[in-house]
């Protein structure tokens, strides 16, 4: 008699697993029924709800073998799991990745962790099919704007056209040219009282160029006396933004990095340089005319815009407490350019780096998954006393608004009140003066119930203060 041959095993493929596991999930079946409908066991309906989550972890990472029955997993899993790691690397930079490639990469990888490995085609075949890599078309950050030809005046370069996939991300910088009303107050601005902001940061968050002021007088009579190289920010006297200055000492600062990155900006400024730049290290790349997206993110200069105008409001109350009862807009003539140059560089690093990066990635301008939408109570300062929250957004927003008339002030310092020397200027402090300044504030704080943070950072001040003085 012949005996009856063993039930041969009817194994699913992984988008069949899925199906499985949405059938349990929408409808009302048993796993028994799944079972007869896929002509596969029951304990094996049974395996594959046991492993539910790695089966859809699978299958949301793109990169698993759908049509794939089975999964076996490498016996060197590590160096499986980093020369994948390195082919995506690849693959973002355009790089053409060939087999002997990959080859050469494992050995070198194993290598590296110590591992008596020599990686063969079939192993390189298996790796293939266990990762669904394929040498087709590439996966590459496509541009969010479209190829331009080079403005008249930078063809001399002969450089080929660029796009975001040819940098990291660290290495994509975005810059924007910020109008700023630096003393307007709640209800008042004058266009007289407004400076050019320039604002960079690479798409990650994690370097912010030093930011630079356009100002509005030649010689404002508050830099009087003042070390301009110990400032926080660059102050440059004439309206307007010195692209090329800017341009020339950004790429000198790449070349003692020894980097190649690529800076995003509208394409006016583009236009508007009077020939070619001459860079080496910064890569120009002009947004299109017509597009929609920011060389830098709307929400970072949101950001900065919000926090600038939270410490303008401190700085005014101050002005009015020092100067005793007085008008909110006269307190807002005690503002300086140079107390504007404080204040911006002060917001620029209360921005965090988590909203930079997030913004790059939602306008397509970095590499990532679509990140939530940022909360904005979260990365802003608080809404400060006296103005609801709608004021207060509205105040952020204040150059967007059309001016109202007035007479624009020309600017005091607060102890112009007072009299002062001839011309209104006081004479530079001392370094007395700077050391007994020091004994009043701890005074102060010792007398007002400072916190003990809040004495460290006064004790690091005191040593530099005490620093300086014995210089």
């Amino acid at each position: 008699m012949e005996l009856s041959s063993k039930k041969k095993l009817h194994a699913l493929s992984l988008a069949e697993k899925i199906q499985v596991l949405e059938l349990l999930d929408e409808s009302k079946m048993s796993q028994s029924e799944v079972a007869r409908r896929f002509q596969v066991s029951q304990p094996q309906i049974s395996r594959i709800c046991k492993n539910k989550e790695k089966l859809l972890a699978d299958w949301c990472s793109g990169t698993a073998n759908r049509e794939r029955k089975r999964k076996r997993e490498s016996k060197y899993s590590g160096i499986d799991e980093a020369l994948l790691c390195w082919y995506h690397i690849a693959r973002a930079k355009a790089w053409d990745v060939t087999g002997p490639m990959l080859l050469h990469k494992a050995k070198e990888l194993a290598d590296i962790m110590g591992q008596d490995f020599v990686p063969s085609i079939g192993w390189l075949v298996r790796w293939k099919r266990r990762n669904n890599v394929g040498f087709g078309a590439r996966h590459v950050l496509a541009p969010p704007f479209p190829p331009e030809p080079p403005p008249p005046g930078l063809t001399s370069q002969a450089q080929p056209p660029l796009s975001l996939k040819d940098f990291s991300p660290e290495d994509v910088f975005g810059c924007a040219e910020v109008p700023l009303l630096y003393r307007a107050v709640p209800g008042r601005a004058a266009t007289c009282d407004r400076v050019q902001v320039l604002l960079c940061a690479n798409s990650r968050g994690t370097e912010k160029r030093r930011i630079l002021v356009g100002g509005v007088q030649a010689a404002p009579r508050c830099f009087f006396g003042v070390n301009s190289e110990a400032l926080p920010a660059s102050y440059h006297p004439d309206p307007g933004i010195p692209w090329s200055e800017w341009l020339a000492q950004f790429d000198r600062d790449m070349e003692q990095q020894g980097r190649q990155v690529a800076l995003l900006l509208a394409a006016g400024v583009v236009e508007e340089l009077a020939g070619p730049p001459g860079l080496h290290h910064v890569r120009l790349l002009p947004l299109s005319a017509s597009s929609t997206t920011p060389p830098l993110p709307s929400p970072v200069v949101w950001a900065f815009k919000a926090h600038y105008r939270h410490r303008l409001l401190g700085k005014l109350a101050a002005v009015q407490i020092q100067r005793g009862s007085t008008s909110l807009a006269a307190a807002g003539a005690g503002i300086t350019v140079l107390d504007a140059l404080h204040m911006a560089a002060a917001a620029w690093a209360k921005v965090p780096p988590q909203l930079v990066l997030s913004s790059f990635i939602q306008e397509g301008l970095a590499p990532g998954k679509t990140p939530p939408p940022w909360d904005k109570s979260s990365v802003m300062p608080p809404v400060p006393r006296g103005l609801s929250q709608e004021e207060f957004y509205r105040f952020v927003d204040l150059e967007g608004e059309e001016p109202r008339p007035g007479v624009c002030k020309e600017e005091t310092d607060a102890e112009d009140e007072e009299g002062g020397g001839e011309d209104g200027f006081q004479p530079l402090p001392a370094r007395a003066d700077a050391l007994r300044a020091l004994g009043t504030l701890r005074r102060w704080f010792e007398c007002n119930g400072a916190s003990p943070e809040l004495f460290e950072k006064f004790y690091e001040c005191e040593a530099e203060v005490e620093r300086l003085c014995c210089l």
